[in-house]
């Protein structure tokens, strides 16, 4: 692939990847897969709210992919951001990355990551699950007998 490719997307759908984009002179491919999990600060959560910038998140995830591009000689970028409610278990990134050699897919990959949860104006908030706590009435003990 003589000029690298980017497809840049964020969405409030469930994210999917996609063996249609590839890159037929790619050694190595990477895919990424940002996937929530149940904790967060040691509680339990339903679920992740992603609000974003989308006019400067999507410029944001260009100058990334085009850095990566450059500084890392991959041919192919591809990386979906959900935005919205994302439930435990559901992925909120997915990332593919495409190299001529797997090291430089790795390290894209991972540098991608960091640069975009460093830059890039998506914010979290995590939906705590709500803890109920039966509390004894004056009509039923507080322990059992």
């Amino acid at each position: 692939m003589a000029n690298p490719v980017y497809e840049l997307l964020l969405t409030t759908d469930p994210l999917e990847g996609s063996r249609e984009i590839v890159d037929p002179g790619a050694g190595a491919v990477v895919e990424f897969w940002g996937v929530v999990r149940e904790l967060e600060d040691g509680r339990e959560i339903e679920g992740i709210e992603y609000e974003a910038n989308t006019i400067m998140a999507k410029h944001q995830l260009e100058k990334i992919a085009k850095r990566a591009a450059s500084d890392f000689a991959v041919n192919l970028i591809v990386i979906h951001h959900r935005t919205g409610f994302v439930r435990t278990s559901e992925s909120s990134l997915w990332m593919r990355v495409a190299a001529r050699h797997r090291a430089e897919a790795f390290a894209a990959s991972q540098w991608i990551v960091d640069e975009l949860k460093k830059t890039v104006p998506i914010w979290k908030k995590p939906r705590f699950k709500v803890e109920t706590q039966r509390r004894a009435s004056h009509s039923e003990p507080a322990t059992a007998k």
